[in-house]
Order: structure tokens, then sequence, then C-alpha cells
């Protein structure tokens, strides 16, 4: 990179979140350049979070984040491995999971792509036989190409019928995007079955031909992988090894972003009856979608308005500490890795993770305990997490208990709230993305990152901030 003036430049990344603090560390590991990074928030991280059970055996500390990166895309545990966590990496112990529909719980299908079957057969039991039938039809209709973005319940439900999507997609796509088949992109969430989609083939043979060549796996290894300790540690450590080299603060807010006309960028940080201005060359905006929006909307409005017009989703994760033995006997064929709940169900719970069981990690910090998690909250559905902690408590473990047909007696628990943390891909999301990227390239020194551009997993969040700083520095030269 070239000097500034005869200096060093000068990068403020906006948002101390797994996005910006990949941008940050992406910056740093270029070189040449002075990197300041913004958090509004009193810690770094974002939704990488790790916390005491209080009261728990041993004083245990879980996720109350994500708890896995998906194995199949290299660019998270690439991180993990570069601020030296690479030998906490562990697997999950079992993956075995089930759906709870129509009264009891049943064995989750193998090779879906995100519900959509491929093997006909798996469905029986969870599925009556006019709605197997149903799906079964498919390869021998003809298709209409589709020349647009459409949702993802409109366009399986008219592929293998609507059960599929009740049973088997919603719950899928409830768990990673915590929103509604019927509001979110094809093209956006499940791109796999995008070239179907616009080709007309059927898409129960093109699932059932990724199945037998091995999809859902990544190069034969597990899909999911965690950290011992929490996968939270990698977000502490980038911030630990960061601080060392650079500008980390927490509770600097930005309120204001300017282009000055001498050129770079001015924001305006802390308190708003007396913020400070800082000058710099170059700016990564890794922050939510509206966010991003309030800041663009001086200097780059036309990125600013599509920006307003992304929703996002408010969850939340109750974490229960168990007597030993309570969950054992789940299911058939071993120890279960959870359950998810389709929204069809009218439950509150949306998903449970057996944490003790499902992480090696967990179970032996738990001293014997079983530990679950249970998820809370999908896109629309507000009134839910409006109660108080201990309403949302008593409700969510009232509501696993019916769908686990045990009682629930914790010994310890924690709720933890995500207001607005994850963005909805609604249909034509990915032209939406296009509009807003074309806009800010327009303007030098200026990128964007995070989970609204390319993926809510921590791999695509990742892979966006080394895109955007890979833009900027082109941008400086």
């Amino acid at each position: 990179m070239t000097a500034v003036d005869g200096r060093r430049p000068r990068v403020a990344v906006v948002g101390g979140g797994i996005s910006g603090l990949a941008a940050a560390w992406a910056l740093d590991r270029a070189g040449d350049c002075d990197v300041v990074l913004l958090e509004q928030a009193g810690r770094t991280g974002g939704v990488l979070r790790r916390a005491p059970v209080p009261g728990a055996p041993g004083g245990l500390v879980v996720d109350v984040g994500p708890e896995a990166v998906l194995a199949r895309r290299p660019e998270a545990l690439r991180l993990i491995e570069e601020v030296g966590l690479g030998e906490d990496v562990e697997h999950p112990v079992t993956t075995r999971s089930s759906v709870f529909t129509r009264g009891r719980l049943h064995p989750m299908p193998a090779g879906t792509q995100m519900g959509v079957p491929g093997d006909l057969q798996a469905l029986r039991g969870l599925l009556t036989d006019e709605e197997v039938a149903r799906a079964a039809a498919e390869p021998s209709l003809a298709h209409d190409p589709v020349t647009g973005d459409v949702d993802v319940a409109s366009w399986v439900a008219g592929r293998v019928g609507p059960a599929v999507v009740d049973r088997l997609v919603e719950p899928l796509l409830g768990g990673v995007y915590a929103g509604h088949a019927g509001r979110l992109s094809l093209r956006a969430t499940v791109p796999a079955l995008w070239p179907v989609a616009t080709s007309g083939t059927s898409v129960v043979e093109a699932v059932a031909a990724r199945s037998g060549a091995g999809a859902g796996t990544a190069a034969g290894g597990p899909v999911f992988a965690g950290v011992r300790g929490g996968v939270a540690r990698l977000a502490e450590e980038l911030t630990r090894q960061l601080a060392a080299r650079h500008e980390v603060r927490t509770r600097a807010a930005v309120h204001r972003l300017e282009a000055p006309a001498g050129g770079g960028w001015r924001l305006w940080v802390g308190p708003r009856p007396d913020p400070q201005a800082l000058d710099v060359d170059g700016v990564v905006l890794a922050v939510p979608a509206g966010r991003a929006a309030r800041l663009l909307e001086e200097v780059a409005a036309d990125a600013a308005g599509p920006l307003t017009g992304v929703r996002t989703a408010s969850t939340a994760v109750l974490t229960a500490v168990l007597p030993p033995g309570t969950l054992d006997g789940l299911g058939d064929g071993g120890p279960l890795s959870g359950v998810l709940v389709p929204p069809v169900e009218g439950r509150l719970v949306k998903a449970m993770t057996f944490s003790s069981a499902k992480w090696g990690w967990v179970g032996q910090a738990a001293d014997g305990h079983d530990v679950v998690r249970l998820s809370v909250g999908r896109e629309g559905e507000q009134a839910d997490l409006q109660r108080p902690d201990d309403e949302v408590l008593a409700a969510a473990l009232a509501d696993a208990a019916g769908i686990l047909d045990r009682p629930l007696r914790p010994v310890a628990t924690l709720l933890t709230r995500w207001g607005g943390a994850l963005p909805q891909y609604g249909v034509g999301h990915l032209d939406l993305v296009d509009r807003v990227r074309d806009a800010v390239a327009r303007h030098r020194g200026l990128a964007l990152a995070g989970a609204t551009f390319g993926g809510v997993g921590l791999p695509a969040c990742v892979a966006t901030a080394e895109a955007a700083v890979q833009d900027l520095l082109a941008d400086l030269g």
C-alpha cells in the first residue's frame, strides 16, 4: 500500500462483531496501515459471546451465540488456525437430530437440501402416505423455469407439496435465519437449488444426485466444527491480538460519517453531546443494515436507501443445566444432538441443542449434568420475547418438557437475548446487495462487510470482511 502524504494510511473499522474483527485482522495481515476498530458496545464479538451459567456445577461457561462454524467452508476455520486456536477445534460427538411434529419425535431424514428431500422413503412416518406420494410425483411433472427470484415456500410447495415446507423446510430455515420460508428468498437462502429452479428440472432428482455424490460432508469429514471452551474464544483472541498492535475502542459509537472535500473520511465518535472527529483514509462499515444506512445517508444515499428495507429477526437463547440422566433415552439409536420444531406446531421453542451430548468439551465441563440450549424467536414474532426473563424462561422450559415428554427441572439457567441480530433475506435480496455494493464502489476508500451482504454464518461473515478489505486496499493503492 502506498503512503498517504508521507504517512501510513489509517483505516477505521466500524463494528466489532466477527465481521469487523475479521476485517481488522485482514488489514493487520496486509500490513502498512494503522487500524482503528470502533465498537459501540462495551465489548467486541457481537453475537460471538460466551458466559457462565449462574449456579452451574464447576462454573460452566458456554457459548450463548453461535456454537459452531460450517466446516465445509474454509474461512472461519482458517481464521481460528491463524489466531492459534487450531488445536482446540472439535467436531460434534453426534449429529443425529429429530423433528418434533404431529405429537412425537421423528428422525431428521438424511440427504435433504434445506429440507427438500432426495430420498422420499425417508419421509414416511414424518409425512403421511398422501404427502409422500405428492412429493414422489415431482420428477414426472413438467416444471416451468423461474425467471426471477421467488420465496422458498411457494417454490418448494409447488414442486413437492406444502407438507415438505411445513414439516422440514420451515424448521431448518428457521434454525439458520430465524425467518419464515414464505418471506425468504430462494436464490439467497438455498442457492444450491437456484439452478434447478431456473432450469425447470426435477428438484428431487437433483437433491438425490447431490446426496449420492456425498453432499453434506466437508471433504468426507464433519460438516460442523466448534472450539473447545466455546467458539466465542475466536472473537476474544482476535481482540487480544489486534489490541496489541492497533487501537481497539469499545463504547465508541459512530454517529456520523462525512466525506471532507480534501478526501478521506471523517467519523464523529463518542457521546452525542460531545462527539470527537476521527479522520481516516478508509472506512469499513461492518454493522447491521439499519446502522449502515444511517451512516451512509449523507455520503451515499443511493446505498443507504435499499438498506433501510432489510428486515431483521430477534431471538433468545436459553441455556439450562439439568440433573444427570434427564435426557437419557431420547430417540432410537443413540444420543441426539438436538430437535427442530416446525412453526406449524405452534410452539414457543423452535429448536433444541443437547450441548452436553453434541460437544465433548461441554459434556466434560458440565460434570455429568445434561446441558440443553433452547432457541426462541422468529421474524415477526417479537411478542414472544417482550415478556420478562422469568416468564420467557418458564414458558420455554414448559414447552420443551412437553415436546420431550418428561419433566425438566434445571439446576441452573441463563437467558440471552439477541435483538435484531439476524438479517432477513427477502425476495430480491441479492439484487438489493448488488445495488448497494455498486453505489458504495463509487466512493473511494469505503467498503461494507457483514451478515447482510453474503450469508449469516461465521465463514460467510469472514468472507465478506476479507472481500471488503481487498476492495479497500485496491482503492488506497
